[in-house]
């Protein structure tokens, strides 16, 4: 797996788009780094950078957009809601893939050391990165913030971990560390009061509040939510206040869980909610899982497409209150796929059709049988979505609601391979097209023909599994959903049964070529079985089907 960092370096500044793009450049000059978003806030005057690459290329990155950022910001000068100590306030290194904290903790004291010794700029490592837990916590370390650090770095216990122990008067100090994916979000309240949000942050973030007992103690009381970081602050570029929120932990508190926390407190203190938003990106998984929750308090199907999971998110968290929401730039998945991924499924169908008609040997019969599978599975889902909605079955909506999502599951992965069958290919073409000059130039290219073949044969088994397993589901519906919908179950076993057979051929086509059938031998004997077993299971779903239309 390659091995990816993202880094999210917080700017100070958020208002001059000038600076802003200069800062920016600069990452995008390197190579092996993918700039995926830049979100400034004017209020706060801040903007979060978002980027992602292989250690070395986001070392490289992120320190020349320190530089960069202590050329172009004057601290002296700065001001902004949000708590910061230095033009590049925080430089997090976050594991995405193929990569451990630890392994990213080197990476962020490389990047640490260099900034300290070449830019002259007092640096302090937290989160995993900061060896000592009592200075790991970012708030602890800004705290005083710029204009009260020029005394706190004399502290003997404040010392930056690299850099000169002389403040930085120009460019401050930064925080470099490794922290867990992080999101940022802003929750919208219908007040000016900072005091009220504030109130609100204090009832849902971890750390709580601090009050005094009858007898002037003090006593921690904690809030209700963990892995929690909150404050609550008056945007005036909004006219409003917000509760500015940082769930540290995305599986202990999700964004929609932070969202209805804070809607239960502020109705307590007669404030409502109208909306929130995202500071930077946000993971898909969360996006779907907000969207679910929706649905499921809605009383409706959560087995509907990963597009209108988005949309009910989105509308449920009014996350296009202030600004619109784009997903394509705000869902961090969407911001680092090609293209290409998914070239043939975003054509259209005339596209899709032209395109299989024309001279080109792919997309082919392997990946119009997953497209067949894919379609089977949508009817299936359609039907299970459509029985939820009879009037009468609605204490049926769970169970037919667990099929449906079973169903997109199903029909996403042989959408998907409607790109594979034709990337795998390609894969073979560009294995033929290997030089043959020398004996080692022979192996090798053998050696890539056999395993792209082993590709193209794994591929359609994969389709022929699936859309197997979409039969179970058109079954079920064929038998127990909606009566007025079994027409569409039963062209639903047409569709899974023949991409079951389609895609067996393709496998028979392309295990011919291959020289070594050993490696393949026990996947040829399961697709004879696979194909019978659909075979079956049409004939079983037909006659369910002509018995239903027979009796309506």
């Amino acid at each position: 797996m390659e091995k990816l960092i993202e880094c999210v370096p917080n700017f100070s500044e958020g208002v001059d788009s000038a600076v802003i793009k200069s800062i920016a450049d600069e990452i995008e000059k390197v190579d092996g780094v993918k700039l995926l978003d830049v979100d400034p806030g004017k209020a706060t005057n801040r903007t979060v950078i978002t980027f992602v690459g292989s250690p070395e290329a986001i070392v490289e990155a992120a320190f020349h957009a320190i530089k960069k950022a202590s050329e172009l910001i004057d601290m002296g000068k700065q001001k902004g809601e949000h708590p910061r100590i230095g033009a590049t306030d925080v430089c997090p290194l976050i594991p995405l893939s193929g990569i451990t904290v630890e392994e990213t903790v080197k990476y962020a004291n490389q990047l640490a050391a260099r900034v300290g010794k070449e830019l002259g700029i007092p640096v302090y490592l937290y989160e995993y990165a900061q060896p000592n837990k009592e200075r790991s916590n970012l708030s602890v370390i800004r705290e005083g913030e710029y204009e009260g650090f020029s005394k706190k770095i004399k502290k003997p216990e404040w010392k930056p971990d690299y850099g000169p122990t002389e403040f930085s008067v120009r460019s401050g100090a930064t925080v470099i560390g490794v922290r867990d994916f992080l999101v940022a979000y802003n929750v919208n309240l219908n007040t000016t009061s900072v005091r009220k949000a504030s109130a609100v942050a204090f009832d849902v973030r971890e750390r709580g509040r601090v009050i005094k007992d009858e007898k002037g103690n003090d006593v921690h009381v904690p809030g209700t939510l963990k892995s929690v970081k909150a404050i609550g602050w008056y945007i005036e570029e909004y006219g409003q206040a917000q509760v500015s929120i940082n769930l540290t932990n995305i599986n202990v508190a999700p964004v929609h869980v932070a969202f209805e926390e804070v809607c239960k407190s502020a109705q307590k203190r007669g404030i409502r909610v109208t909306g929130s938003e995202l500071v930077g990106l946000i993971p898909l998984h969360c996006m779907v899982e907000a969207g679910k929750y929706f649905l499921k308090k809605q009383g409706r199907s959560i087995g509907v497409s990963e597009a209108e999971l988005i949309h009910i998110a989105v509308k449920s968290l009014g996350l296009d209150d202030l600004t619109e929401f784009h997903p394509d730039k705000k869902i961090i998945e969407y911001r680092m796929r090609k293209e290409s991924d998914n070239a043939l499924q975003n054509l259209t169908l005339k596209a899709f059709a032209d395109m299989t008609a024309s001279e080109s040997p792919a997309p082919g019969g392997g990946s119009i049988s997953a497209y067949l599978g894919s379609l089977g599975a949508a009817l299936g889902t359609m039907v299970a979505n459509l029985s939820t909605l009879k009037k009468g079955w609605e204490p049926r909506v769970e169970e037919f609601s667990n099929w449906a999502e079973k169903g997109q599951v199903i029909k996403d992965k042989l959408l998907k391979a409607v790109d594979e069958d034709t990337a795998a290919f390609n894969l073979i073409m560009a294995a033929f097209g290997l030089p043959k000059n020398t004996d080692a130039e022979k192996q090798a290219r053998k050696d890539a023909i056999q395993n792209a073949t082993i590709t193209a044969i794994e591929v359609p088994y994969t389709v022929m599994q699936l859309s197997l397993e979409s039969m179970q589901l058109i079954k079920a519906m064929a038998e127990n959903g909606n009566p007025n919908s079994v027409s569409d179950a039963g062209v639903g076993a047409l569709c899974a049964r023949s991409a079951v057979i389609g895609a067996h051929l393709n496998i028979k086509i392309n295990a011919g070529g291959l020289a070594d059938k050993s490696s393949v031998t026990e996947l040829l004997q399961n697709a004879e079985k696979l194909e019978k077993q659909a075979i079956k299971l049409e004939g079983e779903i037909l006659a369910i089907v002509n018995k239903a239309i027979e009796k309506s």
